[in-house]
């Protein structure tokens, strides 16, 4: 039989080139909702493909999304601000999209400051470890030194916050550096730090090599404070608005996993095979069980309520960054807040049919105010 050559040509059945969504977190225990998006396959669920990668220190992930390596990351709550202003001379646009958790870090202090001090009843006031501060100056002792995970951290500000409630300025009376969260732990048991503040699983770790104890959590200083957030960088949220909302989609759901009871177990193996293969798992466990050194946190983490990214929360990040000299009052609060918008979350909301969290608790006052009060 001849050939047809009128035939209409037959169509040829291509599969879309799906794009890599370039994602980075830092391992720690609130990073647990992007892991469990891609080991559950949420991510698949909403046709994504994500690289996610883990980075050793939150500048490195800054640094990687405000210079187009990755597409989005797991961040530290005032870190879009940061940016936003251009501290320390990197300037980046981003979109939170979401938030990763709330509560979640611990204040942990060495033996030698817990013999100092007695007794340490948990939560330790800031009262009573400023009096210890303020004895140790009269005797004429070096000031302690306390870590941070990094400068523009939620747990700079808490910890600041708390230590002004003692009367104590951080910038004077006490010394205060940066060390990335999987070093904390090494540095305390070295004696290189006195404390520290940091995500877990890492105050948890230092309890268990002994090096230390915790002190009180974060969640003690602002009950269920906003934490991680999940933000995307500016061009890819609007140059793909589509995958940004299956990734948040995905995020949200993987958060509402996290959160039952039922899939704990399942978590802690997820993010011990995925985040901190050299860790116990009653290590890993302790943050999703509400416990710290076999005692109940009053504000323990907690993933789903806190996926509504709060421009109102991020607000008390900003006037701490201002109070402590941060950022600078040429930078409006429009611009340094600009980051935070809730259309992506809503969206993916929609999808999922869930509905807006309730309220969160109201942040710490300040009996001065936020203004400087080292100045």
């Amino acid at each position: 039989m001849p050939l047809d050559t009128d035939a209409p040509p037959r169509p040829t059945l291509r599969r879309p080139v799906l794009r890599t969504l370039r994602l980075g977190f830092v391992p720690l225990t609130d990073a647990a909702p992007l892991l469990v998006a891609q080991e559950l396959g949420l991510f698949d669920a909403v046709g994504l493909r994500v690289a996610l990668t883990a980075e050793p220190s939150w500048a490195a992930l800054r640094d990687k999304l405000a210079f187009g390596a990755l597409d989005a990351a797991h961040m530290l709550g005032p870190m879009p601000i940061a940016l936003a202003a251009g501290l320390t001379g990197v300037k980046a646009q981003v979109t939170v999209a979401a938030g990763l958790g709330a509560n979640g870090n611990t204040i942990t202090i060495s033996n030698a400051l817990v013999q100092e001090l007695g007794r340490l009843a948990r939560p330790l006031g800031a009262a009573s470890f400023a009096a210890l501060v303020r004895r140790r100056a009269a005797q004429g002792r070096r000031p302690l030194t306390l870590a941070v995970v990094f400068p523009f951290s939620s747990h700079n500000y808490l910890l600041r916050h708390w230590l002004a409630e003692g009367g104590l300025d951080p910038d004077r009376d006490l010394r205060l550096t940066v060390v990335p969260p999987p070093m904390v732990a090494q540095r305390l048991a070295d004696g290189a730090i006195d404390g520290f503040c940091a995500g877990e699983p890492w105050g948890s770790h230092a309890a268990a090599l002994g090096a230390g104890r915790i002190a009180l959590s974060t969640g003690d200083i602002w009950p269920n404070h906003p934490e991680k957030v999940l933000a995307f960088a500016a061009d890819y949220a609007t140059r793909d608005p589509e995958s940004a909302t299956a990734c948040t989609a995905a995020v949200i759901a993987a958060a509402r996993w996290l959160d039952e009871p039922a899939n704990q177990a399942e978590a802690v193996n997820i993010l011990r095979r995925r985040a901190f293969p050299r860790l116990d798992r009653a290590e890993i466990a302790a943050a999703f069980e509400g416990m710290a050194e076999g005692l109940p946190l009053d504000a323990p983490l907690r993933f789903h309520n806190a996926t509504l990214p709060r421009r109102e929360q991020a607000a008390w990040f900003l006037r701490q960054m201002r109070r402590w000299g941060h950022v600078p009052a040429a930078v409006s609060d429009s611009a340094a807040l600009a980051p935070w918008r809730q259309d992506i979350w809503r969206a993916a909301a929609a999808r999922l049919h869930e509905a807006e969290p309730p309220a969160p608790s109201p942040p710490p006052s300040s009996p001065l105010g936020d203004s400087p009060e080292h100045a």
